[in-house]
């Protein structure tokens, strides 16, 4: 299930790329690489599993377990 998800989105980000890269052959190279950019941090994105991902107070409760004793009594 995953590596068809990884392989759809893979797919569908170079359809875009494609389609749009004609357009933006007159257009400044600052341009084309925001959309390789977007483009890019968009697969990324996609592919990490964002619902089911520690959040920050997670992470604040690792770094500050060892100081529990400390701040409790």
């Amino acid at each position: 299930m995953r590596l068809a998800f990884f392989i759809g989105v893979t797919i569908a980000a170079l359809l875009i790329l494609s389609f749009e890269w004609p357009r933006m052959k007159a257009k400044p190279a600052k341009d084309k690489a925001a959309l390789v950019s977007l483009l890019l941090i968009g697969w990324v994105l996609s592919m990490l599993d964002l619902p089911n991902m520690p959040g920050p107070t997670t992470l604040l409760e690792v770094i500050f377990y060892p100081f529990r004793g400390l701040i409790e009594k």
